[in-house]
């Protein structure tokens, strides 16, 4: 199955809302679709006579931050997934981990840090950053104890963008108290509420009121990375970069990497492609720090693409959410093992046996 094959399959069998959470992106959603018609612009150039078609000849693995991975690949941070399946989150940590693979917990999860750090294997937590210090710090601090690898500040999402999927159902979960777990169960953010949300309708409402005036914060700038840094000795990741003046900044207040992303076309319409801007950052910042990608993987290739054109690794998202919400665990898993599968024959085929083989001679652009 591809990956248009298992959002295909997720239409017809998830609630129309939950659908439209996973599948909608900004306003027309031409970023989206840039994001895909990007990759027909940058195609692969194999070299034969290798023996890299030999699977034993091969090795995937990359270390990423001190993260060792199997393949250069982690599951994106993808909010509240109890909307496909109870329990998401953990799922996709456990599928992960028996591949080998790296996951990424959103903030805006169904599932708390601690649950997940318990299921998981390699695992970063992404941050976003509240319009309160102390819950930020608290956030930190909880998923360095329950055993993240580091820290990805999302910096494209100070508020949501327009959606129209969502608005023409009238769907925003949050405002049901969902994907708020890891607020709900951090000890600074219920030392705001009066009243604990356990207890009752109301008090559950009075909690989501505490939770709309947190989330978004607009004061951030690129000096404030300096405060994370005292939070915590993590690497520090920022994600949702594409200007390389931004790329740049990050670096230069503390940034160990930084993920070139458009949130998956889900924040702005009309912006750049993200492979586009990939080049570019890595030019400007790949020799002080690592480069990640995400923002239109759903092949091998695309993979094989991003790392050539200088990634140091991909977060690839929406497939294996539809496969979660098709069959659970086992879902997810396959889902990436497809991924997984198509990227070593494209290594294979390519001439790559292994990562430090992967560069620009790969790539001849198409215009």
């Amino acid at each position: 199955m591809t990956a248009a094959g298992l959002a295909h399959r997720a239409e017809e069998l998830l609630d129309p809302a939950a659908y439209a959470y996973v599948a909608g992106s900004a306003s027309a959603e031409r970023t989206a679709a840039a994001n895909r018609s990007a990759f027909d612009r940058q195609r692969l150039l194999p070299r034969m006579l290798r023996g890299a078609t030999d699977p034993a000849a091969r090795d995937l693995s990359v270390e990423v931050l001190g993260t060792r991975l199997a393949a250069p690949v982690l599951t994106a941070p993808i909010g509240v997934l109890e909307l496909l399946h109870k329990g998401g989150e953990v799922i996709a940590a456990a599928a992960t981990k028996e591949l080998g693979i790296g996951t990424v917990l959103s903030t805006a999860a169904s599932s708390t840090i601690e649950e997940v750090g318990a299921a998981a294997g390699e695992w970063w937590f992404q941050l976003y950053w509240p319009a309160d210090d102390e819950l930020a710090r608290s956030f930190v601090r909880r998923a360095e104890r329950a055993g993240a690898k580091a820290i990805v500040v999302t910096v494209d999402t100070p508020t949501l963008g327009w959606r129209p999927r969502d608005l023409e159902l009238a769907h925003l979960p949050f405002l049901h108290g969902k994907g708020i777990a890891n607020y709900l169960s951090d000890p600074v953010f219920r030392s705001k509420l009066a009243t604990p949300p356990e207890e009752g309708e109301d008090a559950m409402r009075a909690a989501i009121l505490v939770w709309i005036s947190l989330f978004g914060n607009h004061s951030l700038r690129p000096a404030d990375l300096a405060r994370l840094r005292e939070w915590t000795e993590l690497p520090i990741v920022v994600k949702g970069i594409l200007h390389p003046d931004d790329a740049r900044q990050v670096v230069d207040a503390g940034a160990d990497a930084v993920v070139v992303s458009n949130h998956g076309g889900r924040q702005v319409d009309g912006a750049i492609a993200a492979l586009d801007a990939l080049p570019t950052i890595v030019a400007t910042v790949g020799d002080r720090a690592d480069v990640l990608f995400d923002s239109g993987i759903r092949t091998g290739s695309d993979m094989l693409t991003a790392l050539a054109l200088g990634a140091k690794a991909v977060l690839y998202g929406r497939p294996w959410v539809y496969g979660l919400g098709i069959a659970g665990h086992a879902g997810v898993r396959h889902a990436l093992r497809l991924l997984l599968a198509d990227f070593d024959t494209a290594m294979g085929l390519t001439g790559c046996a292994n990562l430090a083989e992967v560069d620009r001679s790969l790539i001849a652009t198409v215009r």
